[in-house]
């Protein structure tokens, strides 16, 4: 039970450091993210995530840009909505 707890606590220490890390590769992204290596590449070679590919060798990814890319699109929450509504029809 003793090297559970160890390797759960060295995971979470792992993970926390990756949010440490600015630059990352396709293994430390799905790490980050949690999306599998392969769907990663399938991302890249549709050009869909921002990457970098210095002298055409390894991919690297900005975590910075990665953020943002994550956070894209945003859905608003019942209580935003309530909240903008009841703006618009005070202005009114």
């Amino acid at each position: 039970m003793e090297n559970e707890q160890i390797l759960h606590k060295l995971n979470r220490i792992e993970k926390f450091m990756f949010g440490l890390k600015d630059i990352l590769n396709p293994e430390e992204l799905s790490e980050y993210t949690g999306f599998k290596v392969s769907y990663i590449y399938k991302l890249v070679s549709q050009s869909k995530i921002p990457y970098s590919k210095p002298n055409n060798g390894a991919l690297f990814f900005d975590r910075k840009k990665i953020d943002d890319w994550l956070l894209q699109n945003p859905s608003k929450s019942e209580a935003e909505i309530r909240k903008e509504a009841l703006q618009y029809t005070r202005k009114k």
